[in-house]
């Protein structure tokens, strides 16, 4: 895996994410699949949290602070209502935000930095294994648009 593909991938990934969420509001973002899982708003957040994860890779100051990361970490509590949920617009600057972040941590990155031990894998094996888990959440927030009654956003 090198930097220009993983550009390439997370860029895909952000494009989707926004024809997927365009046309929603904050309290779309809050409607409830049934009979269980996340609304759009924990998935949107799940992901942009998850990216701190990926800004650390990059050698990137993370978007989330601590306290909001942790609503949207895997096992919280469902976000129900607004009270708790960071407004959609938050999340979306947030998200735009990253990929910028991101996009300059691959620009400096090279192909040996991927390389550098991370844990049990590599920086560039711990990204590309990020990018796969934001694609999948990618995927959940489309059929989470139908759920709010809007059409298919990718063509």
């Amino acid at each position: 895996m090198d930097p220009g593909s993983l550009e390439m991938l997370f860029g895909y990934n952000h494009l989707t994410l926004h024809e997927n969420i365009a046309g929603l509001s904050h309290t779309d973002s809050l409607l409830q699949p049934h009979p269980g899982g996340n609304c759009l708003n924990w998935v949107l957040g799940h992901i942009v949290a998850t990216r701190n994860q990926v800004l650390k890779l990059l050698g990137k100051e993370p978007i989330l602070n601590e306290e909001e990361a942790a609503l949207y970490k895997r096992g919280s509590a469902p976000i129900k209502d607004g009270s708790r949920a960071l407004l959609l617009e938050k999340l979306l600057a947030d998200l735009d935000l990253s990929q910028e972040l991101i996009v300059a941590g691959l620009k400096e990155a090279s192909e040996e930095d991927l390389m550098a031990p991370a844990g049990t894998e590599t920086v560039g094996r711990q990204l590309a294994l990020l990018h796969f888990h934001e694609a999948y959440h990618a995927g959940q927030i489309g059929l989470l648009r139908r759920l709010a009654g809007k059409e298919g956003a990718i063509k």
